[in-house]
């Protein structure tokens, strides 16, 4: 039987999908020897095994949100850098106005640790800027374990559905649809999901 054209569509999406979020252990893999870091270096510096890394690298495991922010940190790039090659060039060649174009579907999700998804919102290359999407199943976290962490920048979030928490070192602020946040990244702190349907939210992440 032939599926509808929106079956169809669906596949694609979740193919797509799929191979976004293995091509990130690849991706990281590529980052890192490009700037010289052997495996060992940068296990070192996330206080993690050279195992893990190697696992992260070949897709066996997948980071959190929190591990992928480090890497990228540790590696001195953007996090968008780390969802596709994309993130390196214009999605399509600035015209005379001198913009950048993406096209819907251009940025597949990638889904991390907890079922956390990922979106590059970024047109292009954008130096200094990360701007995505997340989604947050309900019970999902950004950091595995139940500590606070920080990296670098400064965040600005919207959230667009559902609800999202934080929590920081001395409070919990819980975010729902159309409320907005931002704090330095240096701050320890901890997003998760503790309602019953997806948290959508739309992050700009502005590096000093």
């Amino acid at each position: 039987m032939t599926q509808p054209p929106l079956a169809d569509a669906v596949d694609r999406d979740s193919a797509a999908a799929a191979e976004a979020s293995a091509s990130v252990g690849a991706r990281i893999r590529d980052l890192r020897q490009a700037r010289g870091i052997s495996a060992r270096a940068l296990a070192k510096t996330l206080g993690i095994s050279p195992s893990a890394v190697s696992q992260i690298e070949r897709g066996v495991m997948q980071p959190s949100v929190s591990r992928l922010i480090a890497i990228t940190d540790a590696l001195g790039v953007p996090l968008v850098a780390a969802f596709d090659p994309a993130s390196d060039r214009p999605v399509e060649p600035a015209g005379p106005s001198g913009f950048t174009l993406q096209r819907a579907g251009q940025s597949p999700d990638i889904v991390l640790d907890s079922g956390v998804s990922f979106r590059r919102l970024t047109p292009g290359s954008s130096p200094g800027v990360d701007y995505f999407e997340s989604i947050y199943p309900p019970g999902a976290s950004a950091h595995g374990a139940d500590g606070l962490f920080h990296h670098e920048g400064y965040e600005v979030g919207t959230v667009v559905a559902g609800e999202l928490t934080i929590d920081f070192e001395a409070e919990r602020v819980i975010l729902r649809a159309g409320d907005a946040i931002s704090y330095p990244c240096s701050v320890p702190h901890r997003l998760h999901n503790t309602g019953e349907t997806d948290a959508v939210a739309h992050w700009l992440i502005v590096h000093a």
